[in-house]
């Protein structure tokens, strides 16, 4: 919740394979108020009606200005559609299934502001599907990285260390799996908070972490919550991993130092994503998110996976901070088109769906011809190697 990612591909389908050109990203903080509200809002704090509208409404409207300031310094003024993931407030789980998800942002005022048609809302249909409706980063991991993990033999993971961890494991001759990890970033930023007062909203290159000491005694609290035991697909969010889930777990040991703390809540992230990774015989992990801004954070990641390997998404090309604003381009894409958007395997979904719904932008809504072949593939390539783009995202 720190603001509004925003990234801007080229896209078209030849035969199963995706094209996909990155062409710049921006990340645009949302207004200080707003952060402060969305923050209210969540688990465990109450929100009534009343809050989630005006909410809706101005995360909405920082869409809408981040959408137009992208269009203009980043898209030289064209795009056919704009994709947009949404802010997560709630993500409804009970046991092993996902029952709903709320994610907040009214399209309408990004296709307002634009004039362009939007693609959103594009986790609810998996979930009526059967499935979690996260991680979705599990189809672009997927259609990205299953030639490699083909060609060279080994099972890659691809990690994302936002508030959530995710991982997406893509083995050389089965199926892709997905699935949250645990918290990623969210109970850092959560104890930033608590112990500075609300001064800091997260522990900035893990400086006082790397000053902590990692205390066994609440990291076994931490790893014996039954999340951890459930079998994937599986996803989860802040409404179980939140500040009285840590406050509850500080309650049972000793004090705890601040820095001892954030160390301990380090290791928890790092153990968790090394044991789901072990789990399914990962020997190569690919990073991105938030998280790998933090060096404290990733020492103690490359630490827990040895002997597999750590490398971040830019060494594989696509930019770190930016993978989930891509992974939206591609959904929006393929909806646009027609091809469906997930998989049983990363989801747990009934089926292959299309995602999303679509708000018309000023001119009457006209959609391509649907695509005619199964996409099974993505390529992360530059212009002048594909031509003509069919879509600008």
């Amino acid at each position: 919740m720190d603001g509004v990612d925003v990234a801007v591909a080229d896209l078209r389908i030849v035969g199963g394979t995706v094209d996909l050109v990155p062409r710049g990203h921006l990340e645009l903080p949302y207004p200080h108020e707003l952060r402060a509200a969305l923050l209210a809002a969540l688990p465990p704090n109450g929100c009534s009606a009343e809050q989630l509208c005006k909410l809706d409404t101005a995360v909405g409207q920082a869409f809408a200005s981040a959408s137009q300031h992208a269009l203009a310094t980043v898209a030289d003024g064209r795009a056919d559609l704009v994709a947009s993931l949404g802010q997560t407030v709630y993500h409804w789980v009970e046991g092993d299934r996902a029952l709903g998800t709320l994610q907040l942002g009214q399209p309408a005022w990004i296709a307002e502001a634009t004039g362009l048609p939007v693609v959103s809302d594009l986790r609810t249909r998996d979930v009526a599907a059967g499935g979690h409706g996260a991680p979705l980063a599990g189809v672009l991991d997927r259609l990205w990285l299953h030639d490699s993990a083909a060609n060279s033999g080994e099972t890659t993971a691809a990690l994302n260390l936002g508030g959530i961890a995710n991982i997406t494991v893509v083995p050389p001759s089965r199926p892709a799996l997905a699935f949250d990890t645990g918290p990623g970033n969210a109970l850092l930023d959560a104890a930033a908070r608590m112990i500075s007062g609300g001064v800091w909203h997260q522990d900035v290159d893990g400086d006082l972490a790397a000053q902590g000491t990692v205390r066994g005694d609440l990291l076994d609290v931490l790893l014996a919550d039954s999340y951890y035991a459930l079998t994937p697909p599986k996803s989860t969010g802040k409404e179980h991993f939140h500040l009285d889930h840590l406050v509850a777990a500080r309650a049972t040991v000793p004090h705890v130092s601040g820095p001892d703390l954030l160390a301990t809540l380090v290791e928890l992230t790092a153990a968790t994503v090394a044991d789901a990774c072990r789990a399914h015989g990962v020997t190569r992990v690919v990073a991105s998110g938030g998280g790998t801004r933090n060096p404290t954070l990733m020492a103690a990641l490359a630490r827990r996976v040895a002997p597999a390997t750590v490398v971040t998404s830019d060494e594989v090309g696509l930019p770190a901070s930016a993978k989930e604003s891509y992974l939206t381009a591609l959904l929006g894409f393929l909806t646009w088109s027609g091809a469906p958007a997930n998989t049983s395997g990363t989801t747990g979904s009934r089926g292959p769906r299309l995602l999303g719904s679509i708000t018309p932008g000023a001119q009457p809504l006209r959609l391509p011809e649907p695509a005619k072949t199964e996409v099974t593939r993505l390529r992360v390539a530059d212009l002048e190697s594909v031509g003509e783009p069919c879509a600008r995202a």
